[in-house]
C-alpha cells in the first residue's frame, strides 16, 4: 500500500488484501475517528464512555468490512455502525443501572453540566440539554442532520428509515427543542 492511496475505495480494497490490511485500516481510522468520536459523544455525553464506544465502532467496522458491499459509503456505513454501538451502549447503561427514563435524562444532564471536557457556553449547553430530552433515535437523527450537517439521504442510510420520515422526524425534534428553550426562559 503507498501512501497516495486516499480514497474510500482504495482504502477498502487495501484492506482486502492480507500484506496492506492493518495498514489501510489504520488510514481509515485517521480519516474518520474524529468524525466518528464527535458522532458519538454527542450521543452518550460522556468522553470516557464516547471513547469505549468509538474503540468499539472500529474494533466492529475490523471484524465486518471485509463483507462490506459498497452499497453505501464507508463513512455511511461507519457512522451506521458507530449509531448502533452508541444506542446499544445507551439502553445497555440504563439496564445495567437499573433506572427509568427519568432518571437516565437526570444523570446525563448532570454529565452536560459537569463534564471537564465540554467547555461550552450556556447556550450551547441548554441546546446540549434540550437535545437530551428527545427519545434516543430522534437525538442521533436531530445530531446527524444539525451537528453533522448529513443530508437526509444519507441518515436514511444509516438509520435505515425513510427521508420521509426522518424530515417528520427531524421537524418535531426542533419543535421540542423550541418548546424547550421556550419553557426554561420563562422560568
Amino acid at each position: 500500500m503507498t501512501g497516495s492511496v486516499t480514497s474510500d475505495k482504495e482504502l477498502i480494497e487495501a484492506f482486502r488484501r492480507e500484506e496492506s490490511r492493518t495498514q489501510a485500516f489504520e488510514a481509515i481510522i485517521k480519516k474518520y475517528q474524529q468524525k466518528v468520536y464527535w458522532h458519538v459523544r454527542r450521543l452518550v455525553i460522556n468522553h470516557d464512555d464516547a471513547d469505549d464506544v468509538t474503540q468499539n465502532t472500529f474494533i466492529r467496522a475490523w471484524e465486518k468490512l471485509d463483507g462490506f458491499r459498497e452499497e453505501s459509503k464507508l463513512f455511511t456505513w461507519l457512522f451506521r455502525v458507530a449509531t448502533n454501538e452508541a444506542l446499544a451502549f445507551i439502553n445497555k447503561k440504563k439496564a445495567s443501572l437499573h433506572i427509568n427514563m427519568e432518571d437516565a435524562e437526570h444523570y446525563l444532564s448532570h454529565q452536560i453540566t459537569n463534564e471537564i471536557g465540554f467547555n461550552g457556553n450556556q447556550i450551547q449547553k441548554k441546546l446540549q440539554l434540550a437535545i437530551l430530552e428527545l427519545p434516543d433515535k430522534q437525538r442521533a437523527v436531530f445530531n446527524m442532520r444539525y451537528f453533522d450537517e448529513l443530508p437526509y439521504e444519507q441518515i436514511a442510510e444509516i438509520t435505515d428509515t425513510s427521508v420521509g420520515a426522518l424530515k417528520a422526524s427531524y421537524h418535531h425534534a426542533v419543535k421540542k427543542i423550541e418548546i424547550y428553550f421556550n419553557h426554561t426562559l420563562n422560568l
